[in-house]
């Protein structure tokens, strides 16, 4: 067989060619790059496009509710960068009304749209620009409207373990309304009903369990008190959850990513967990405790597998591409895996796999990574795709926790591996950690806490705005203090700058999120070498053609086709 070969060193201005091969039929999401978003941080408003003169650059980042919040109309402002970057699909961080006491993941309505964010005609009005139906997007430093077809997908938080206690359903299941009652999760405590049902303990610390005068029973909340756990064992709650679905899909969104997935139902039995034993962990934190029976139980699974029928359904009714659902559980791998499906069920489209967070640190080796890349890529169940994330609105920045020197080498790695790629918003900029002091924090996971805990619990640092520019507040707004400070770093780590330069990480990431497209790498067989220590190479067979990868400790990237 004759074999052309070359080899090609990727400077971060290089251009890349693949040879091509015969395309199988892919379904849209098997290669996607999904672009999360957080709302809150990533662009405020801007006002409406005067056709008759363009508007200043100073309009552009006014914060027209002055309010320092991202919003929907801000975020369709800025969908012209999302198809630059060349991601496939947005997903987006809760919109839904809530009291905002864990920044959207306390829902009080799963139909409408919080008016921190705007309205649902905004949302519907974001929906059409990124699906082609818009009209005009803003170039921020342009000098004119111009009209893009877009073809973004929207993906949409599902947040089914917890409502907002001010909901509706809260609300009737307080007082014992018939149908509303067994919506929640209650029990009669211990000891005379003194004491909680059991010794189970929160994400946000201390018991899970908080009385409620009016029932003379406690409720569940394996997070804020303000945020009841559902009950899935309510047979009209589960019905009511699925209608939830119906709502957004008949409004056109591409899927959802589940929230928490993990924590859907507990042990019916309510049985005290055993203690961890681990070194330095308070008795209210909740990793003083194993989680054996408030996670990944069997009926979550059953769960997962009903609305994925839900999603398939749907296609066949309405045509149309498929509708995902991708969940979310730090499970071991055993656990983790059930989300896919089993051999009569499909589950979730895809489960992420967080193990570029929870396996791997600063000091791992390539020998490390080619571990838990193998790991992955050979106990996936059969017929499934892969996915890879390196950070999320919960995690510290892959810039902080890897040092930005090696941010480009693990973006390669990321898209240049088989199936789904993830960008936290700020990722392909190499946005690390904000300063955010006590004083200043938000996150309740922290704030319910202590003040010396506050650097180990706080989601603020990676939550802070998106840095667009070198201007006042970095370009995310121009009015009211940012709800968060707005990163040190920003004058030089901004998506402006960075759009100059080819070999910044906004040069690297539209380069490599280019290559990933090539049919080597999207339907070759892969396969990982660990030449050193600080070598990791992959390789990507297809029919007659193949690609070779060198990831010199994270920094160089060299392809070789033959």
């Amino acid at each position: 067989m004759f074999r052309a070969k070359f080899v090609l060193l990727l400077a971060l201005n290089s251009l890349i060619y693949l040879l091509l091969a015969a395309e199988p039929n892919l379904e849209w999401w098997k290669n996607a790059v999904f672009y999360q978003i957080y709302p809150r941080s990533f662009m405020v408003s801007y006002p409406n496009c005067f056709f008759s003169s363009p508007p200043s650059f100073d309009r552009l980042l006014q914060d027209s509710n002055n309010d320092g919040i991202g919003d929907l109309k801000g975020i369709q402002s800025k969908l012209d960068h999302l198809v630059d970057a060349g991601v496939t699909a947005l997903w987006l961080s809760p919109i839904y009304k809530s009291p905002q006491i864990d920044h959207g993941y306390d829902i009080s309505d799963y139909r409408d749209v919080d008016s921190l964010f705007g309205t649902l005609d905004d949302f519907k009005s974001l929906l059409a620009e990124a699906h082609n139906k818009g009209k005009y997007v803003y170039i921020p430093l342009g000098s004119e409207c111009e009209n893009h077809f877009l073809g973004l997908k929207v993906i949409l938080d599902f947040v089914p373990n917890h409502t907002s206690d001010e909901h509706d359903w809260f609300k009737r299941s307080l007082v014992n309304e018939s149908k509303y009652a067994d919506y929640y999760v209650w029990r009669e405590g211990r000891n005379g009903n003194k004491d909680p049902p059991n010794n189970w303990i929160s994400y946000f610390h201390g018991p899970a369990w908080t009385f409620n005068e009016a029932r003379q029973l406690w409720y569940l909340h394996q997070f804020a008190k303000g945020q009841p756990d559902l009950n899935y064992r309510s047979s009209d709650l589960v019905k009511e959850m699925k209608d939830v679905l119906t709502y957004w899909l008949d409004l056109g969104v591409d899927g959802f990513r589940v929230d928490i997935i993990s924590a859907l139902f507990e042990d019916e039995q309510f049985r005290n967990e055993d203690q961890s034993n681990l070194p330095n962990v308070s008795a209210d934190d909740r990793e003083y405790l194993i989680h054996t029976y408030t996670e990944d139980q069997p009926e979550t699974y059953d769960m997962v597998y009903q609305w994925r029928i839900l999603l398939d359904d749907y296609q066949r009714e309405k045509g149309g591409d498929a509708r995902v659902m991708m969940t979310e559980s730090y499970a071991p791998l055993r656990k983790l895996f059930g989300y896919y499906g089993n051999e009569t069920h499909d589950g979730a489209h895809f489960t992420f796999n967080f193990w570029f967070i929870t396996e791997l640190n600063v000091e791992s080796s390539a020998h490390d990574i080619k571990f838990v890349i193998d790991k992955w890529l050979t106990y996936m169940p059969w017929r499934h795709t892969a996915n890879w994330v390196l950070g999320n609105h919960d995690q510290h920045r892959v810039a902080s926790r890897y040092g930005s020197k090696r941010v480009d080498g693990l973006c390669m790695l990321s898209m240049l591996l088989p199936g789904v790629a993830v960008t936290y918003n700020g990722e392909e900029i190499g946005m690390e950690d904000g300063e955010v002091t006590w004083t200043e924090a938000q996150d309740p996971q922290a704030c319910n806490g202590k003040e010396k805990d506050f650097l180990k619990n706080s989601r603020d640092f990676q939550r802070t705005p998106y840095q667009w520019n070198g201007s006042t507040n970095a370009g995310f707004n121009k009015g009211a203090k940012p709800w968060l400070p707005v990163g040190s770093k920003y004058q030089t780590v901004n998506l402006a700058t960075e759009k100059t330069d080819t070999k910044s990480h906004y040069g690297l990431y539209q380069q490599v999120v280019k290559l990933r497209k090539r049919n080597t790498l999207k339907y070759g067989d892969m396969a990982t070498i660990a030449f050193s220590d600080s070598v990791l190479g992959l390789t990507s067979d297809i029919l007659n053609t193949s690609s070779a990868i060198s990831l010199d400790a994270y920094e160089s990237l060299i392809l070789t086709t033959s």
